[in-house]
């Protein structure tokens, strides 16, 4: 598998594309997440390939979800939360106001 890419260059390809704001949103989130995974189920020292059998996914589910490759359902979270040994928290913010 190749090397993780830094946001940056995950943000300016995805702005240099039409609709690109709705598409950047989109994948911060995905990114965040994963980011918030991977690093949590490091601090665990757990392998993906464990992660993936205390949630009940795939090797390669666990790995395209922690590169932010897809957008997990609530269920989905709160299995991996469970997994590592964390709790769900999903809140609305506002929006930062233009000045």
């Amino acid at each position: 598998m190749g090397e993780r890419r830094a946001w940056a260059d995950k943000k300016a390809e995805i702005m240099s594309r039409p609709g690109g704001g709705a598409a950047y949103e989109a994948a911060r989130i995905r990114f965040e997440l994963g980011e918030a995974v991977r690093l949590r189920r490091e601090q665990l020292g757990l392998p993906q390939a464990e992660l993936a059998e205390r949630t009940g996914l795939k090797q390669p589910a666990v790995a395209r979800f922690e590169a932010g490759g897809t957008m997990p359902t609530i269920p989905m979270l709160e299995r991996l939360a469970e997994a590592l040994e964390m709790r769900l928290s999903v809140q609305f913010q506002p929006l930062r106001e233009a000045s």
